[in-house]
């Protein structure tokens, strides 16, 4: 058993579009680069004040430039940054960066390291495509650096060079900075946009779940509101038909009034059994829980068993929907039984579910619960490498309601195990019911 989410989560996945945020805000990028021109005027003026020599003009310039970016960009700031927009601005700091260091020295600058800080910022907001073109143009312009570069002088001219052997280091760790803080970076940045697009998905469902139940009551509610009207109309009606008969066409409207009060009066009874009574709105016992939460999944081939003795707990929408998910993985990978069972210790309470099924691969066993474990589209029935989502969905509603999930094999397939305190699950069922609310006409 594990992670193949339902039809509504792959329509979460289509259906509902999280914003689209700009990769990186123009404003963040000019306030860097003011920071990045703060720290080159600085160096340049201890430099100068050492009496190290270099290329002043050429210096001066660069940094210009960075100042004419940056307050064009004030004075006309763009709406929004788009990805391409926002390659081209870092493709500048790396450009003029570069050329920074290939005047000042190259390998033997000793702020060469910050030539790594355009395509670091890249790996955190761009997509992979434009992080890789940053990352080899950094690595070109780094290598042109190291062979071009113009060599500072001593405040008594002598040259300032660094051993061959130490600028080809300087160099291999350079290369190897923009390998290692691109790839982080953007890995780092890709897990958590994939957890916050999981999360926003786990609140869409519990919003659906939520609806769902208020409607339920809210039927049950109407149902119960306009049962004796009805009785009264169909009543009335029929004695209507019985005085009318002398009349064909009276007579007729007359029944068909019944007619519809009795539809009508149908209708509602057939509603009213989809909706709960206040007090199943809020509390039910755990029997009647979990049969909630495996009610979509009963018929779908594998028998689901439930072996269920336990307190009167709270009917949250968030616990049925976890639940309902691990039972949806149960019976996708099981070969023709799922058993749902539960303990009541003193001061815990445990549902396990359990399967015949292959069980989950080993490899994977301490990642399961993380969001977008492998892509949907591998995802077969009998394999395990399309757990995610609908798993990750499960984990955070159950953990948010005070649970805690552990995830084995054996039984003989695999096994879920959600532990409760009993204080944190356990509803009262002893309340007496409210009114249902008057519904006017």
């Amino acid at each position: 058993m594990t992670d193949a989410p339902e039809a509504e989560d792959d329509r979460l996945s289509t259906q509902i579009d999280t914003p689209k945020a700009e990769p990186i805000r123009m404003r963040t990028l000019v306030h860097l680069r003011w920071f990045a021109i703060g720290g080159q005027m600085a160096a340049v003026i201890v430099a100068w004040s050492m009496g190290i020599g270099f290329l002043k003009t050429p210096v001066l310039l660069l940094i210009a430039a960075s100042i004419t970016m940056n307050l064009w960009l004030f004075l006309r700031p763009p709406k929004r940054t788009s990805p391409g927009r926002a390659v081209l601005q870092l493709g500048f700091d790396l450009v003029q960066i570069s050329t920074l260091m290939a005047l000042t020295g190259g390998m033997a600058n000793p702020f060469a390291l910050l030539v790594l800080a355009p395509v670091t910022i890249a790996a955190a907001s761009l997509n992979a495509r434009q992080v890789l073109a940053l990352g080899m143009a950094t690595v070109a312009l780094i290598t042109l650096a190291a062979t071009l570069g113009l060599p500072l002088r001593e405040p008594d001219g002598d040259l300032l060079r660094m051993e061959p052997i130490l600028a080809l280091g300087h160099w291999v760790a350079l290369v190897i900075g923009v390998v290692f803080f691109a790839g982080y970076a953007h890995r780092v940045t890709a897990e958590l946009s994939d957890t916050s697009n999981a999360l926003f998905a786990t609140q869409m469902a519990l919003s659906r779940e939520q609806r769902l139940q208020h409607l339920g009551g809210v039927v049950a509610a109407a149902a119960h509101e306009m049962g004796t009207p009805l009785a009264t109309i169909k009543l009335i009606a029929g004695e209507l038909a019985d005085e009318l008969k002398d009349d064909p066409e009276l007579h007729a409207d007359a029944i068909a009034l019944r007619d519809s009060a009795d539809r009508c009066a149908a209708i509602l009874r057939s509603m009213g059994r989809a909706g709960k009574h206040d007090l199943h709105m809020r509390a039910a016992p755990l029997r009647a829980v979990l049969e909630d939460a495996a009610s979509p999944h009963a018929d779908r081939g594998p028998l689901v068993e439930i072996h269920a003795e336990g307190p009167v707990v709270r009917r949250d929408p968030a616990i049925i929907h976890g639940l309902r998910n691990l039972i949806q993985n149960a019976v996708d990978f099981a070969e023709s039984r799922v058993v749902i069972e539960t303990q009541e210790t003193p001061g815990l309470l445990v549902v396990t579910v359990r399967d015949d099924g292959p069980g989950y691969p080993p490899q994977l066993l301490s990642r399961i619960g993380d969001p977008y474990l492998s892509r949907r589209a591998d995802a077969q029935r009998g394999s395990y490498e399309g757990m995610g989502l609908g798993l990750f969905i499960a984990k955070t509603l159950l953990e948010r309601s005070g649970a805690r999930l552990s995830f084995a094999n054996g039984g003989p397939g695999a096994v879920v195990s959600v532990r409760w305190p009993i204080d944190r699950i356990r509803a009262r069922d002893r309340v007496a019911l409210t009114h249902n609310p008057s519904i006017e006409t």
